[in-house]
């Protein structure tokens, strides 16, 4: 099996339009001849390495991979030039794909050659390389296989299944596994795939309007964003819009609610997965969203704040640090299981004997199978020989009104081991910091109450909007005495 086999079934759904960007598209039947004639040119790379923001020559260029038996690495093209000539240094003899070869891969009008061979499909082939963020150290490389994406696409997903007009906006960038898997879950289910280059609130609204999209996907930054470019208290008119999923990070509860109330005919699904799981391992469906905004229970209602439940094919435990079986409802390390899981770096993997990948996660599971996931496992704060979860903190905090944005990290302190930081980004007017600590107080315990407030213009992100928490870190570690300027 091969990702490519997506293409084909496509590609006999006629000459509708598959792929567009502005006033351009493709059919799958167009796409798959410029994916053929792409492999001749890619057949006997290392790799192929596609530098640019999202365009039309990125599904060719990923398919033609496939085709030529070469793996896909697209590349995060905001990253510094340091660490871009340091991750290209990695493939010597790959091809190359930046902004000027965009047009010639969609332009070529030529068919290949009647004996051009195409490359033996190999289900364990790696597919796509993709360079994990960096943050924290050198970007790792992840690599996914034709049977790792394809068992996420065939198990969770209908072929031709949509209705006829569908359409989906994809404005996470290319570098990103939603980027991917989008184009290949769309393909596959026949709704048509329409391009945002580049993401602004006001473009992604006006976007949806013309195009009249009916399925999006966004990163919960861009989702703040979208919320916050809408008059107050008023609904956004994009009536085709019925469905629209976020994740690739943790979505704080006060968006969430306000963008249900922004969008009252929309369906929401929060997707939690990560790059080494091929995308999606669980969701949180629109039943459990409306449920959650609506009812009155506050088991119904802490819903909003989990990632719902795993997809099928997809196992979920939690351990402690000893590797033992959590007690259920009790906080773990979580770890997954199934056929879409690659678990794999270049040079390494890191399933264990039993094929469950350690996501890094810390997580608990109710008695009904929805995942909490409380952060990252090295994100938690050891305060006095406690374990604190920022998560736990920043909702708190987020539902001052004086504040947009905020992030809880720990610093080094000599008596207690850390010390709790709030770093917030305020709505408007000025907040004096002794309030919010008054405020987190008298909703936490005394020990999960910010030693520190500071207040910031932004915060540090990456191109699809994850927080950089380990630069703050590295950035109040060398501030002097911290608290006597803001606490």
């Amino acid at each position: 099996m091969n990702i490519v086999m997506t293409l084909e079934m496509a590609a006999t759904a006629g000459e509708r339009p598959a792929v567009g960007l502005g006033e351009r598209s493709l059919s799958a039947a167009e796409l798959l001849r410029l994916a053929r004639r792409a492999a001749e040119r890619f057949r006997g790379a290392s790799a192929v390495l596609y530098r640019a923001p999202n365009h039309l020559a990125y599904p060719v260029a990923l398919f033609g991979c496939a085709l030529a038996g070469v793996p896909f690495v697209p590349l995060n093209y905001r990253l510094g030039q340091n660490q871009l000539a340091e991750i290209e240094g990695r493939h010597p003899d790959a091809v190359r794909i930046g902004p000027d070869d965009l047009e010639g891969l969609i332009d070529d009008t030529g068919e290949p050659p009647a004996d051009a061979a195409q490359a033996p499909w190999d289900q364990d082939a790696v597919a796509v390389i993709l360079y994990t963020s960096g943050t924290t150290a050198a970007p790792k490389a992840a690599l996914l296989r034709h049977r790792h994406l394809l068992a996420y696409v065939l198990n969770t997903l209908e072929f031709n299944s949509a209705a006829e007009g569908d359409a989906a906006l994809v404005a996470v960038p290319p570098y990103h596994i939603a980027g991917l898997t989008n184009l290949m879950s769309n393909l596959y289910t026949g709704r048509r795939v329409v391009y945002l280059p580049a993401f602004s609130a006001g473009e992604w609204l006006a976007t949806v309007r013309g195009e009249k999209v009916t399925h999006a996907m966004l990163v919960p930054t861009m989702l703040a964003r979208i919320v916050e470019e809408l008059p107050a208290g008023e609904s956004a008119d994009v009536p085709t819009l019925r469905s629209l999923a976020y994740g690739g990070a943790r979505a704080p509860r006060t968006v969430v609610e306000k963008a249900l109330r922004a969008f009252p005919d929309t369906d929401f699904v929060n997707a939690y997965g990560l790059t080494e799981t091929s995308s999606s391992i669980a969701v949180l469906g629109p039943a459990e969203h409306r449920a959650a905004l609506a009812g009155s229970d506050p088991v119904v209602r802490d819903r909003l704040t989990s990632v719902g439940r795993p997809l099928p094919g997809v196992e979920i435990e939690l351990r402690t640090a000893e590797g033992e079986l959590c007690p259920q409802g009790s906080t773990g390390l979580v770890h997954v299981r199934g056929e879409q899981i690659s678990g794999e770096y270049r040079g390494r993997s890191v399933l264990d004997a039993d094929g469950w990948f350690p996501t890094g996660d810390l997580g608990r599971l109710d008695a009904d199978g929805y995942l909490y996931v409380e952060g990252r496992a090295d994100d938690t704060i050891i305060r006095g020989g406690e374990n604190i979860a920022p998560a736990e903190i920043e909702d708190v905090l987020l539902e001052h009104p004086g504040v947009r944005e905020a992030v809880v990290i720990g610093v080094p302190d000599e008596e207690w081991g850390q010390r709790i930081v709030a770093v917030l980004v305020g709505t408007g007017e000025p907040v004096e910091p002794q309030e919010i600590r008054r405020w987190a107080r008298s909703r936490l315990r005394t020990s999960k109450t910010p030693d520190t407030v500071v207040f910031r213009a932004d915060l540090p992100r990456t191109g699809t909007g994850k927080l950089l928490r380990r630069t703050l870190i590295a950035e109040l570690e060398h501030t002097e005495n911290p608290e006597k300027s803001h606490a």
